[in-house]
């Protein structure tokens, strides 16, 4: 785990592959004014597809700073592959949900249209959950931002479902559970509250998603994605 002491900088993958990055805007207010980090002082950047290295700073005047890059840094990763697929719910538990999310480790945030769900995602919603993701990417100290995206199709599943990744389907009236631990990749469909329709639990099915539980009790659409996250990436 990154120290609560080092500061984290989200950058492009083309900036981490520099020597020098300018820091302007929010992040350098966030860094150099509230957090008020000198010359010289040590911080981590990472550009959002898994790779991190250590940063110094070189300069700072009123309004930028200059940051000269070092060597490699730990990334804090998991090494389980771990992607989501959720019904959307409300904007305020999306937000909680995408937020908690990136802290796990998830690598995928996918939005599922469903006939049962509150609301669907459009692009200013998605942008903001990504603002969400990335702020919660540089507190927690990753290196991969997880992929949010949506409203998709049902049909769409097969398609976005990684090659060789096992598809489970949260359903509080399944007998087996969900499998804790191991290091397959994996994929977990969680339905609106009002459960998926008939159909569109055939269309999973179909899709290849077993049928898998989490427990007696039934959960909020982002408890249970949450839920099912840790479950999968603390082995």
């Amino acid at each position: 785990m990154t120290s609560a002491t080092t500061s984290n900088l989200l950058v492009t993958p083309a900036e981490l592959a520099g020597e020098r990055v300018v820091v302007e805007g929010e992040p350098y207010r966030h860094l150099f004014r509230a957090r008020r980090l000198a010359t010289d002082a040590r911080l981590r950047l990472v550009d959002g597809e898994g790779r991190a290295r250590w940063a110094e700073v070189a300069a700072i005047d009123r309004r930028r700073a200059e940051l000269r890059l070092l060597g490699p840094a730990p990334t804090h990763d998991p090494a389980r592959w771990v992607e989501l697929f959720v019904a959307a719910p409300r904007p305020e538990r999306a937000a909680w949900l995408v937020e908690k999310a990136v802290e796990l480790g998830v690598a995928a945030v996918c939005f599922v249209a469903s006939e049962r769900a509150v609301r669907g995602v459009d692009e200013k919603s998605l942008a903001r959950l990504r603002r969400i993701a990335g702020a919660a990417l540089e507190q927690c100290g990753g290196a991969r931002l997880p992929v949010v995206s949506g409203p998709h199709d049902l049909g769409e599943l097969p398609r976005l479902l990684s090659t060789g990744v096992a598809a489970y389907l949260l359903d509080p009236g399944a007998t087996a559970p969900l499998p804790a631990g191991g290091s397959e990749a994996t994929a977990v469909l969680v339905g609106p509250e009002g459960g998926w329709s008939d159909d569109e639990a055939v269309a999973l099915a179909a899709a290849g998603a077993s049928r898998v539980r989490l427990g007696e009790r039934v959960l909020r659409v982002e408890t249970a994605a949450i839920a099912a996250a840790a479950l999968l990436l603390a082995g």
